[in-house]
């Protein structure tokens, strides 16, 4: 699935002319729904991008957005009963909004995608948008001055200003995973295309330059470097950390850096149950903590695949990091 927000922002690299868009956001939901608020798809006269849930739902919002294109209409909000309207079996109620695409808004966000901001779209009178930063500043759009106060706490909603004027207030969160990639082979370029629609940050490293494809994902950013210990050393406290280089010296410096940082960050060392004892006893000789060996994950994958293809490997360990990620977000 293309990335919505790159396709929106910048449509130049599909198309030569940027079709008229409609951006359907879950504004607010009740009791079982298939998506959460924020949940987004770009609908165009004959494309679409992105998902709100599938199913009924999403025909129907698909069918709304396309007639508004028609119409010429700019915003919209609706209210979707899955049960008793659409019959799909979840049974609660979405609120979806409508707008019509405004492209330099949808760039000015595209270029904060790895800090949180905020969208305030008014769903009433004239077609005010503003885009705000962590702090609550307004950094793109118009109306800033008329911005209504709003929880932000309570992640994307709908609310009301004191004229009664309501307002789409959509979180756009940075993604908080963070994984720091060692090895641009098969396998780790599989890895990346296998996170490239996940929410999370790849930091990917090696020191050919050559190995890096020419296009990446929009969530991943490359370092070229040959000393990769340096940012493995001062990487930010939670980052995740994959080591599969072309070296096992290379493999084995990088894992003795990493075990040595303070804190519990995640770290997982592509190899087999034999590199596992081999890098143990070494790490242990140079000094890496007992309890940090122990959570050193070596064989990497979720159990019970086995497939040595890359792109098999990838979706096991994809799947283990997102295991990892989640529980992280949970506590």
């Amino acid at each position: 699935m293309e990335d919505w927000l790159s396709i929106g922002a910048a449509p130049g690299a599909v198309d030569a002319t940027p079709a008229p868009a409609v951006l359907v956001t879950v504004a607010s939901v009740e009791g079982s729904v298939p998506r959460e608020p924020g949940a987004k798809m770009l609908v165009e006269a004959v494309r679409q991008w992105g998902t709100v849930g599938g199913g009924h739902l999403e025909l129907r919002g698909a069918a709304t957005a396309r007639a508004m294109l028609a119409a010429g209409e700019e915003r919209r909000l609706e209210r979707f009963p899955l049960g008793p309207a659409l019959g799909q079996c979840c049974g609660g109620v979405v609120h979806l909004a409508f707008e019509l695409v405004d492209r330099a808004h949808l760039a000015a966000l595209a270029e904060r995608r790895r800090e949180d901001c905020w969208r305030l779209v008014a769903l009433d009178g004239a077609p005010d948008r503003v885009l705000l930063d962590a702090a609550g500043r307004a950094v793109h759009g118009s109306a800033a001055a008329a911005v209504p106060a709003f929880d932000r706490t309570l992640g994307t909603q709908v609310l009301r200003d004191d004229t009664g004027r309501r307002w789409l207030a959509d979180l756009a969160a940075a993604p908080r995973a963070h994984l720091m990639l060692f090895g641009a082979g098969h396998v780790g370029a599989a890895i990346v295309r296998a996170l490239a629609d996940l929410p999370c940050r790849v930091t990917w490293v090696d020191e050919r330059d050559d190995l890096f494809p020419s296009q990446i994902p929009h969530n991943v950013a490359i370092e070229a470097t040959d000393t990769p210990e340096a940012l493995a050393q001062h990487a930010p406290a939670g980052t995740s950390f994959l080591v599969m280089t072309h070296s096992h010296a290379l493999d084995q410096r990088l894992a003795e850096t990493i075990l040595k940082r303070p804190g519990h960050d995640w770290f997982g060392l592509i190899g087999s149950a034999t590199k596992r004892t081999q890098f143990e006893r070494r790490l242990l000789e140079r000094g890496v903590d007992r309890a940090r060996l122990d959570a050193m994950v070596c064989p990497i994958g979720v159990p019970g695949i086995e497939g040595k293809l890359p792109a098999v490997i990838a979706v096991a360990v994809a799947a283990q990091l997102l295991m990892v990620w989640e529980a992280t977000q949970e506590r």
